[in-house]
């Protein structure tokens, strides 16, 4: 038996939904958002909602990287890259999604030097291969990617390549998470969390433990696997039967509270909290996101290019906003799976696999619940 098959037992996986089943109340409706794409993902891919009692809701988070960038940044990376001399090194699906009608594929038609990579690794060497050019990283991602981006400027600096720099986007999972609970106009009710299981590696489970107090919701860092999203959600209906709101770990083989503590302090050493930073369907949160420290800016895209910040509406008919809000499923969008595909996507949730839209269409869990509208 290979390690993962351990994680995606059908017997087990029917076991622990009957569990769930058991413990949840009868006449109580529990609803946990699954903060991380990749859980987003997995719910859809293993049909775990299909297992679930009625009762016990999923609601699909900002997870995703790729769908909270909001359209501003993204036409600030379009204009990097249409800059003469300059090469825009970027993550594949970023060059995908849609801003004003624009996209970095179609910056790249015309004629852009926009290289897909698969690490940041890869634009450190476009740098040492071209001399002559500008070389940008357009840096996105959660506290998992940014150790590397980290890693990359100090090697820069060593190498004495003085035309890389890094475009940073790393944003922050816990400040989203206390968004999510503080905000005001909330259209939806929360009895906890699923907590991302690859930014917990970094960060630990340490960070979450103030906001789960303030908030009084609870939390649980699950794995990726079938088992672990439903053995979270078991640990969930448990600690709100018991007016519990605590931190709690499933995923023990590879989170401890204190995290990756070389990881973090390379990335205290490299970069610095913003004191703003805008997220797509958040809104504009404080110290959410991480720009280049000071002591690096030679590094620093935004400082070397003298970027302006910009701010772009999206498509008037995309709900992605609404759907990172947890306040909209993918398939309440009037456009989703019509002009809304993953070949023709108008928003950010429909490009990147662990966007909620793009979840959803790639396994059809929207099929059902659109022939049962179209026969009532």
């Amino acid at each position: 038996m290979k390690y993962v098959d351990e994680f995606r037992d059908g017997g087990l996986a029917r076991g622990l939904a009957a569990a769930i089943a058991r413990a949840a109340v009868s006449g109580r409706v529990y609803r946990f958002m699954e903060f991380c794409g990749g859980h987003t993902h997995a719910i859809a891919r293993y049909g775990l909602e299909d297992l679930l009692p009625a009762n016990v809701q999923l609601i699909h988070g900002p997870g995703c990287p790729v769908c909270v960038l909001p359209g501003g940044r993204l036409q600030m990376a379009i204009e990097l890259a249409e800059r003469p001399r300059l090469i825009l090194a970027s993550y594949g699906d970023m060059l995908r999604v849609p801003v004003a009608g624009d996209s970095l594929l179609k910056a790249r038609a015309r004629g852009a030097d926009v290289r897909m990579v698969y690490a940041v690794d890869e634009a450190l060497a476009l740098a040492r291969r071209h001399p002559e050019r500008e070389v940008v990283f357009f840096a996105i991602g959660f506290e998992t990617t940014t150790p590397p981006t980290a890693v990359a400027i100090r090697r820069a600096r060593a190498e004495g390549l003085g035309n890389f720099s890094v475009f940073c986007n790393h944003v922050l999972t816990p400040a989203a998470i206390a968004a999510i609970l503080a905000a005001p106009d909330a259209a939806v009710r929360l009895d906890g969390f699923i907590g991302p299981a690859h930014v917990s590696t970094v960060i630990g489970s340490r960070p979450y433990e103030a906001c789960a107090a303030a908030h009084a919701k609870a939390l649980v860092i699950a794995g990726f696997e079938p088992l672990d999203v439903l053995q979270a959600v078991l640990m969930l209906v448990r600690q709100v039967n018991s007016g519990r709101a605590e931190v709690e770990n499933e995923f023990t083989r590879a989170v401890s509270r204190d995290g990756n503590l070389r990881a973090q302090q390379l990335v205290a050493e490299v970069f610095t909290p913003r004191a703003h930073f805008e997220w797509r369907g958040l809104g504009r949160l404080a110290h959410s996101a991480l720009a280049i420290a000071p002591q690096w800016a030679d590094f620093d895209a935004e400082v070397r290019f003298s970027l302006s910040e910009r701010v772009l509406c999206d498509h008037k008919a995309c709900e992605c906003a609404a759907v990172l809000r947890g306040q909209r499923r993918p398939q309440d969008c009037k456009v989703f799976g019509t002009a809304c595909t993953p070949e023709n996507p108008l928003g950010s949730c429909m490009v990147s696999s662990e966007g909620a839209c793009a979840a959803h269409y790639s396994y059809g869990r929207f099929r059902d619940r659109t022939t049962q509208g179209e026969s009532a």
